[in-house]
């Protein structure tokens, strides 16, 4: 089974699943986002915001491909261009970090260790670039899969509170401690990007 990890670019954008293509809940702002909706074009509001990130930061996403199949990806990026994050009441992010903002390994690829190689991926990547650490707003009372990122899992792949809400901490994980992650936190990375799903609608904070 060969397995590869490349750069998220507007040439493989289509390889994001469909529900996630087509969801801007962090990369516009609540008012825009839901106009982006209601336009019933969110995709191209998507590729828009790739797009302008690429062009002014770089890369902001990692998709990996097992059998050239694309089967999982993450995204981060400052969060000065996560207007979303902003109407967060933990928010901000702090100035030396970088937001991780969702991902997903598809179901039938979970426990097979992508969920590590895709963070352990971004964090070489964010070392490489002088940034210290990944911080991502948490949902304390997660049930269900959305855009959200359930809070208990980002604490057991090594993420601590630095912001305290019951239900929207703020956590954070310095990215050199990735090198160390264990077989234990390989799991729970499996929980953590198989139970995260980007969905197209908008639901208020």
């Amino acid at each position: 089974m060969g397995r590869r990890i490349a750069p998220l670019t507007l040439d493989n954008l289509s390889d994001l699943p469909v529900t996630c293509r087509s969801c801007v809940f962090w990369e516009l702002d609540p008012v825009s986002g839901e106009a982006a909706v209601k336009s019933g074009k969110p995709e191209l509001e998507k590729e828009s915001w790739i797009s302008g990130v690429l062009l002014d930061w770089g890369s902001c996403g990692r998709v990996v491909y097992v059998d050239e199949t694309p089967v999982g990806f993450v995204l981060y990026a400052p969060p000065a261009y996560v207007p979303r994050s902003l109407a967060f009441p933990t928010s901000p992010v702090s100035p030396d970090a970088v937001q991780l903002i969702t991902g997903r390994v598809l179901p039938g690829y979970q426990g097979q260790g992508l969920g590590r190689a895709l963070v352990q991926t971004v964090a070489k990547d964010l070392v490489r670039r002088g940034v210290k650490a990944i911080e991502a707003f948490g949902d304390a009372r997660w049930e269900t899969p959305g855009c959200v990122l359930p809070a208990d899992h980002l604490l057991a792949v090594g993420f601590k509170t630095v912001r305290t809400h019951p239900r929207y901490p703020r956590l954070r994980l310095e990215v050199r401690s990735t090198v160390s992650w264990r077989g234990d936190v390989e799991v729970a990375l499996e929980r953590l990007l198989g139970g995260a799903r980007k969905e197209p609608a908008l639901r208020p904070l």
